[in-house]
């Protein structure tokens, strides 16, 4: 037993934060290394006009058994579920499709989801490793009676799932298309931002835990040896030294860095790290003087064919209005989620603050003509010309790894048991004394999400806990890897 053990964390995201405050509450000494010269990771705010907005994440998935929605109801964070509110969806001439034809393609989507989540838990074995959730919805789509118009509008409109994954769907793979399968319940957005979640989950690190900013790290030193000891190197070139170390850095961080690892990372970790693939979502704000598009609270413009765009990526916008958030937070912008090579194509036209006019005159460009199909744009009207826009670039962010969170894409063999590597480290835990957490290594109903970054810390904190024999206080407890499809 050590009584009073040095743990060692990377990053300061939300598993990061989550770890450091079980460790500390049992009686560890912690010690943060983060790169950027803030806390939060991809938690974060900004401000867009006089409105302050997510960068990261704006949403909780799964109202269910979810702490972070019960850490939300604690600190009065305002939360909005957005089901039920007007929903407009364009078609590729860029008219709107009537409500009934609309209202359809929706119920075909989303029954057609929940339809993949279970094919893809029970026939998980079976399902040829190329097959992608694309293929299963054009297969579901020929099984209606639609008319060849509706076919396709469903065909387009089931592409925006990219959103959700941060890739196209031709890309996801339909064998483990489980493992997107978020928390039971509705989705909420966070109306008043993660800002009180934040502050929440981090009190007792930023109290107790001795945080180092503007320290990337450059290497992790840690050989197989008993009692452990970990040495970190980073970029200002301190260096120190821990009995332990949790790596909370982001799976995209981990793929370009297993180099920083001495002695290197074993074989099979390595290859986990590498078959996960890394999703890019993008968001971005545009703020007018007025909500000019009256009570339209979701947009979707399928496959247009009234704009301009390279050749051989998806164009598919979404926008949702912040205009129907409850007051005192609605404001008139239009958050728009664009993914994949469509959000590189966006994220790489930018240029200069957002205050310059090159990047104004970018954002403007590549959405007016989606934002002026909605109803109320007049090109004369002053409430109908962009004050203030903002767009994330996480895509260019080194410390988030160059993108946002993990997916799973066709080819992918055995991405469950990869995870399972990720968050036992193949070992090196227990030999090295070098742990991993992050939203990649969360229970399977949570990857990709702030909930599975915060199970993650937790986890690995009693893991250790357990390992020195400290204790195990105040735990919120963490799911386990059951979904809620396999159920059924």
């Amino acid at each position: 037993m050590t009584p009073n053990p040095h743990i060692g964390i990377i990053g300061a995201g939300i598993s990061g934060l989550r770890c450091a405050d079980i460790l500390i509450q049992n009686g560890a000494r912690v010690t943060i290394l983060e790169a950027r010269d803030r806390i939060g990771g991809r938690v974060h705010q900004s401000t867009v006009g006089d409105h302050v907005v997510d960068l990261g994440p704006n949403w909780i998935h799964g109202a269910g058994e979810n702490p972070i929605m019960t850490i939300a109801e604690e600190t009065g964070t305002v939360m909005y579920d957005p089901e039920g509110g007007r929903h407009i969806t364009y078609s590729r001439d860029g008219h709107p499709i009537n409500d009934e034809v609309s209202a359809k393609v929706q119920d075909f989507v989303w029954t057609t989801i929940a339809e993949a989540f279970k094919y893809s838990n029970h026939h998980g074995q079976s399902i040829p490793a190329e097959r992608s959730l694309f293929d299963f919805f054009r297969d579901r789509v020929q099984q209606t009676n639609f008319s060849d118009e509706e076919k396709q509008h469903c065909l387009d409109a089931c592409k925006l799932w990219g959103g959700y994954v941060g890739d196209q769907i031709d890309k996801q793979s339909l064998k483990f298309f489980r493992l997107e399968e978020c928390v039971d319940g509705s989705n909420f957005v966070v109306a008043s931002t993660y800002k009180r979640i934040l502050e929440h989950v981090s009190e007792t690190a930023v109290k107790k835990a001795s945080i180092h900013l503007n320290e990337p790290v450059t290497n992790i030193n840690a050989p197989t040896k008993s009692p452990h000891q970990v040495t970190v190197t980073t970029a200002t070139g301190k260096t120190y030294t821990f009995d332990e170390v949790v790596v909370t850095c982001p799976l995209g961080w981990l793929k370009q860095n297993t180099s920083a690892f001495t002695p290197q990372l074993p074989p099979r970790l390595e290859q986990a790290i590498t078959n996960i693939s890394y999703g890019r979502l993008e968001k971005i704000y545009v703020t007018f003087p007025r909500a000019f598009w009256h009570d339209a609270v979701f947009a979707q413009f399928l496959n247009p064919s009234y704009t301009s765009y390279p050749e051989n990526i998806e164009w598919n916008q979404e926008c949702l209005s912040l205009a129907s958030l409850p007051s005192p937070h609605a404001h008139p912008t239009l958050l728009f989620y664009t993914y994949g090579a469509g959000g590189a194509e966006i994220v790489n036209r930018l240029s200069g603050s957002p205050s310059s006019p090159g990047y104004r005159d970018a954002l403007i460009s590549t959405l007016q003509p989606f934002y002026s199909r909605l109803p109320g744009y007049n090109a004369e009207n002053p409430d109908c010309v962009p004050v203030a826009l903002l767009a994330t670039q996480w895509q260019k962010d080194e410390f988030a790894g160059y993108g946002s969170y993990c997916n799973f894409q066709v080819g992918v063999e055995g991405a469950d048991r990869d995870i399972e590597v990720l968050r036992c480290g193949d070992g090196i835990g227990l030999s090295r004394g070098v742990w991993f957490a992050g939203e990649h290594t969360a229970p399977f109903v949570a990857l990709g999400t702030t909930t599975g970054a915060f199970w993650s810390g937790e986890r690995i904190a009693k893991e250790i806990c357990r390992g020195f024999g400290i204790g195990e206080v105040g735990g919120m407890g963490v799911k386990d890897d059951s979904l809620p499809s396999a159920l059924d």
